[in-house]
């Protein structure tokens, strides 16, 4: 195998691996944001536990806050599942590329490339729909609620 053809191979292997750095960044996102939930379901827990003299309407806002934050934790976390999903895809869209050139195109890795990335970008834009999802409910949850 000539030394160009491997070149040729890692340069076309890498070209999807940019999306693995969006795919990186939002999993730090999605971490982050369900930390937050989770901070927040805890001491609103605690102070459900802890606080007897707590009035009903300050229970049931905390009741109706974690019912929010349940939400979305799960919206995030399906979110995580996606992404995560997405960078396996990729990353064995990037092995196909790199084995199909380094073998010198004797095997071919067409359709199966083509599944991986497509699902690889598919996954992608699930997870960036349920984090949208995610971030409606939270912005929601924090509308001032006039009493009717």
């Amino acid at each position: 195998m000539d030394p160009t053809s491997i070149s040729e191979g890692i340069q076309l292997a890498l070209a999807p691996v940019f999306l693995l750095t969006a795919v990186a960044n939002l999993v730090s996102a999605l971490t982050h944001r369900l930390a937050r939930v989770v901070d927040r379901s805890r001491f609103l827990q605690n102070e459900l536990a802890d606080e007897p003299g707590l009035s009903d309407a300050r229970k049931k806002s905390y009741q109706n806050e974690l019912e929010d934050l349940t939400r979305r934790g799960w919206l995030i976390n399906i979110s995580m599942a996606f992404v995560v999903i997405c960078g396996l895809m990729i990353g064995l869209t990037v092995l196909e590329l790199f084995f199909s050139e380094a073998v010198g195109g004797k095997v071919q890795f067409s359709k199966l490339v083509l599944s991986t990335f497509v699902s690889g970008i598919g996954s992608f834009v699930f997870s960036l729909l349920l984090l949208l999802a995610e971030v409606l409910v939270a912005s929601y949850s924090i509308r001032w609620k006039h009493p009717g």
